[in-house]
């Protein structure tokens, strides 16, 4: 008998990462897949990305809409109530054995709510990172004190899991799924990538995405601003941005990027490039700008440098090829012409990323899933496990 699992996606750089689990999921003989489509991938604003899943020969087996609320923090909040009542109704009438979610997202926050709140294990994959400037942080430590059964990327993630409370039976330490991607998938070389994206890539050109930081209360359009005014400084250079994410205050980075372009012919936007594409030009950019996760997170595998800008990705554990920052023009200038420069570039292509630990991790995450699921760990209750403490802070 095989058991379901639910596999929710809501954004394009999700579904990039979650993609080899799915099609595993798909294949097992134990398993049996319900994939739900949610969030920004049921938007035109953000590109209609669902078009990507459809592409892959995955069935779908639900479409959610959610996104009807403007990107302001009530607007957030307003989804978050909205999306736990859809999917309690889903689930409820599906029943699968298992979700698994990716992530730290206010959306999968919601899934995993009515999720657990029906009884039904949560799987989370990417817990126990810490990013101080988005709302992201309690979202992410939300989730995994709802999960039953944890993915995180690293040593160092999964150690903190325990330290929260989990179980150590209950915590795997997978590595990265960006890591894999990078991997095995065939990217393609410059000039192919330059024709499919009708963007010339003769010049050094630098990857950009910037996102809202959420966990404050600073003016979106005056953080990316800064962003560009450090760019003009730097015209020789050709820019490739992907454009901002749902989170509050993304429509408005995404309205200047948008005026951007229109004035600066070295420069090009896409809502989503899509996972092959963006891998591709990671590969081959000059620097990964912005602060995004991925230039955290998967640009050390390529061996390129990262200029990360403010506090969205504070928290994360670092490779040295990544250059912080802070958000002003004077600090982002500085920090790019470092990052330009051939000894940090060759700096850069000498390190490990701290993500990579060896293993197939979509096989290990369907592998480890589906023990789970067919053992007696998948019924018993969660209890909290007191780990030791280094120091003991309350005497």
């Amino acid at each position: 008998m095989q058991k379901t699992v639910a596999v929710v996606t809501g954004t394009r750089a999700e579904y990039g990462l979650l993609r080899p689990v799915i099609e595993k999921i798909a294949a097992s003989e134990r398993l049996r897949l319900r994939l739900v489509v949610t969030g920004a991938h049921l938007s035109e604003r953000f590109g209609n990305t669902v078009q990507e899943i459809e592409q892959s020969g995955v069935p779908i087996d639900r479409r959610i809409p959610i996104l009807i609320h403007p990107s302001t923090p009530l607007g957030s909040c307003k989804t978050v109530a909205d999306t736990i009542g859809y999917f309690s109704d889903y689930f409820e009438e599906t029943r699968p054995d298992a979700v698994l979610v990716l992530g730290d997202r206010y959306e999968i926050f919601a899934v995993a709510s009515a999720a657990a709140m029906l009884h039904i294990p949560v799987a989370h994959i990417s817990g126990g990172d810490v990013t101080l400037g988005a709302a992201d942080e309690f979202f992410r430590h939300s989730i995994t004190k709802m999960a039953s059964l944890h993915f995180p990327s690293c040593a160092q993630y999964a150690n903190r899991l325990v330290a929260m409370g989990e179980e150590p039976r209950r915590v795997f330490n997978v590595g990265g799924l960006g890591d894999e991607n990078i991997r095995t998938l065939k990217l393609k070389d410059k000039a192919q990538l330059a024709q499919d994206i009708g963007f010339s890539l003769d010049e050094p050109y630098l990857l950009v995405t910037y996102h809202p930081e959420t966990a404050g209360n600073a003016n979106p359009v005056a953080q990316v601003q800064q962003l560009l005014e450090a760019l003009d400084t730097l015209p020789q250079l050709r820019v490739i941005f992907t454009l901002a994410n749902a989170d509050a205050g993304g429509e408005a980075i995404n309205e200047t990027l948008r005026n951007y372009v229109a004035q600066h012919s070295n420069a090009i936007a896409f809502t989503s490039m899509g996972m092959l594409n963006y891998l591709s030009a990671m590969r081959t950019t000059a620097a990964v700008v912005g602060n995004s996760s991925s230039g955290v997170v998967e640009a050390p595998s390529f061996g390129v440098p990262t200029v990360n800008i403010g506090e969205r990705q504070a928290g994360r554990l670092r490779c040295p090829s990544i250059l912080d920052c802070a958000g002003d023009t004077a600090s982002i200038r500085a920090a790019l012409v470092t990052a330009l420069s051939p000894e940090f570039a060759a700096k850069a292509k000498a390190q490990q990323s701290p993500y990579y630990n060896g293993t197939a991790t979509s096989s290990e995450i369907v592998r480890i899933l589906s023990e789970f699921l067919f053992s007696d760990l998948a019924q018993q209750t969660k209890t909290f496990f007191d780990a030791p403490l280094a120091e003991h802070y309350f005497d």
